[in-house]
């Protein structure tokens, strides 16, 4: 496994889950094409969006995802630890190794600051 972390939805992201939740979900796993009790494949998800993306959207592949939200939440003066637990980088230094790190609430109340709203997307 690449990087395993809790991240909050916000915005758009938490409303499309919920919506999803609703319709669709017919297991205890949204994504069960990608997902079971014995784990997660998130190697076969990625690829399948980024095949998804390619066909519209010509410069996207889900790895810039990232840089943007690194450049989003750099625009924000958000925390660079936060940013790195968030996008899912590397500690840069063993004193950033230690402890539990950043709480969901503050990783949640640092996405808030970048959320998109209806009027401004």
């Amino acid at each position: 496994m690449g990087s395993e972390r809790q991240i909050p939805l916000v915005g758009t992201s938490l409303e499309s889950v919920k919506i999803m939740h609703k319709q669709y979900v017919k297991t205890q796993f949204l994504f069960n094409t990608y997902t079971n009790r014995n784990g997660c494949n998130g190697n076969s998800a990625s690829a399948a969006l980024n095949k998804w993306l390619k066909l519209r959207v010509p410069y996207g592949v889900i790895h810039s995802f990232r840089h943007s939200m690194r450049d989003r939440l750099r625009h924000a003066n958000v925390n660079s630890e936060i940013i790195d637990e968030i996008c899912g980088w590397s500690m840069r230094s063993v004193g950033q190794k230690y402890g539990i790190g950043h709480t969901l609430e503050q990783k949640h109340k640092a996405l808030n600051t970048i959320l998109y709203t209806h009027m401004n997307c």
